[in-house]
């Protein structure tokens, strides 16, 4: 396949000359159509007021910087075509937790630097449905948009000074999230989205100048938002699919994120299903005194000795354990079920834990680290009552992939090309673990991929190559969403599957417990 022809464009333009009066503009409105294979270019003001300057300084030689819109392309910036400093664009992951900007130069792909930080939204409103209440009236939607749009503004001045760039070296910026989170970027209500018949402002945003939403950038920069399909499937998953491209594939392929829903999108190039299912919370340490969000000190991984149920947790940074994070969560209940610590109801063995198993206000708790060995002084521990919700998290992930992929679609775990785990929760997740409680398929461990990221990594992958635009559309219009909540197999489903791995042990023929043959 030959390179993507990106945002930025080298070009000559006729010299004018007595007797061929055509406007600077008009001159480069006909050699971008000619090169761009277009009917309409549009020189905004903005660019105009520069180019006659620009072009004589640059003896009618131009970089263009360009934005493709529905109907046409924009030209956003003419600079030096032998200049050095590079044209950048800005990819945002817009997370209800965590938002992440990589700022990039749109001629070469090059990451020039990349920063997260915790959506200050959350310090007026922790969670989605609080927004969403917030915002009802226009005083507190205001506040929700301002915050948000400032911590941009400052992350990517960070980011501009740290490459050693003006801020108006940046003309591009595409952004994903999910429903609610776009419309509070944009100032739309979002209430509607929660309430029958459950219908968005907007699902299709147009592209819009930088200037306009506050955003400190190029003064001509404009905004890109990925479309969302519905109330409750985002444009961060469409950045999703198309960093994964299980819409360019013959045979079909699932992606998995997980955060406080787990949506699951699977198909082929011919066709798209996604739904969406409560099985986040547990791995996220909103359900666990001793779940956290990934950080120095926190448990990512723990191996247990069959044989001898010793115990050994591996934290971020070596730093004394503080708590332990979602993939933490499944690698411990993974090793307590292999181990024969937990049975296959998901309880603890009194006999097999010792005395790790005591009991708190009369529930079995479990200490993975002494209180003279943890980073707080105190036990980190898993009560009977944590175990039992992962056990429902595990069964509920399991049970929505079971009625994507067999109910709805017809097709067999087996015949899965790939199996894509995205998210920061899928970037630390062991699939051998998950796949011991239950939770993910018994599949070879060869069709799993992480994918970290894929909201940023598919807003990153638009900046470079502008026929992503299709493929969006494509997309949007090939993917059928599959409401849970009225599918009647799915109860029976999760029943069997709150079992550890499964009620039906020959689904999980790769699991081996201590003491089973």
């Amino acid at each position: 396949m030959p390179e993507p022809q990106g945002f930025v464009r080298r070009i000559a333009l006729p010299v004018p000359a007595l007797g061929n009066n055509i406007a600077d503009a008009e001159r480069l409105k006909a050699v971008l159509k000619k090169t761009l294979s277009t009917d309409r270019v549009v020189v905004p003001l903005g660019v105009a007021k520069t180019l006659p300057g620009r072009l004589r300084t640059f003896n009618h030689r131009l970089k263009t910087v360009l934005f493709r819109e529905d109907v046409g392309w924009r030209v956003v910036g003419v600079e030096d075509p032998d200049g050095d400093d590079p044209i950048c664009g800005i990819a945002l992951d817009i997370g209800t937790t965590r938002v992440v900007a990589r700022l990039m130069d749109l001629e070469t792909g090059e990451t020039l630097g990349e920063r997260g930080f915790d959506n200050p939204q959350i310090s007026i409103a922790p969670d989605v449905l609080a927004r969403i209440h917030h915002a009802t009236d226009a005083e507190g939607l205001e506040e929700l948009r301002s915050a948000i749009i400032h911590a941009v503004n400052a992350t990517a001045r960070e980011l501009c000074d740290g490459a050693g760039l003006a801020m108006e070296s940046v003309y591009l910026m595409a952004c994903a999230g999910n429903t609610a989170m776009t419309h509070l970027f944009l100032g739309i209500d979002p209430s509607y989205i929660i309430r029958e018949p459950y219908i968005p402002g907007v699902n299709i945003p147009d592209p819009m100048d930088a200037v306009s939403m506050g955003i400190q950038l190029n003064p001509n920069a404009r905004v890109f938002l990925f479309p969302n399909i519905g109330s409750y499937f985002g444009g961060d998953l469409i950045a999703g699919i198309l960093c994964a491209g299980i819409h360019r594939r013959e045979k079909p392929s699932i992606m998995v994120d997980v955060g406080t829903n787990a949506e699951v999108v699977l198909g082929t190039r011919d066709w798209l299903i996604a739904c969406a299912g409560a099985a986040g919370p547990a791995l996220e340490g909103g359900m666990s005194k001793m779940g956290m969000t990934a950080g120095p000190g926190v448990i990512d991984r723990v191996a247990i000795d069959p044989e001898t149920c010793n115990i050994e947790v591996h934290t971020i940074d070596g730093k004394p354990a503080m708590g332990i994070c979602g993939s933490g969560m499944i690698d411990l209940a993974a090793q307590l079920f292999l181990s024969g610590m937990v049975d296959i109801r998901g309880k603890f063995s009194r006999s097999r834990c010792g005395d790790r198993l005591v009991t708190k206000e009369g529930i079995d708790t479990f200490e993975l680290v002494l209180a003279p060995d943890s980073g707080t002084h105190e036990p980190i521990a898993l009560t009977q009552v944590d175990l039992n919700s992962l056990t429902s998290s595990k069964a509920a992930m399991h049970s929505i992939l079971e009625v994507i992929v067999q109910q709805t679609a017809g097709v067999r775990f087996d015949d899965l090309e790939r199996f894509y785990v995205a998210g920061t929760f899928g970037s630390f997740i062991d699939p051998t673990s998950a796949i011991s409680i239950g939770m993910l398929p018994d599949i070879p461990l060869e069709k799993f991929q992480v994918l970290g990221n894929s909201s940023l990594e598919g807003a990153a992958r638009l900046l470079l190559d502008p026929d992503l635009f299709d493929e969006i559309d494509a997309i949007r219009e090939n993917l059928t969403y599959v409401e849970l909540n009225v599918n009647q197999e799915f109860m029976n489903i999760f029943s069997g599957a709150k079992f550890y791995p499964h009620t039906e042990k020959s689904r999980f023929p790769s699991v081996k417990v201590w003491g089973q043959a």
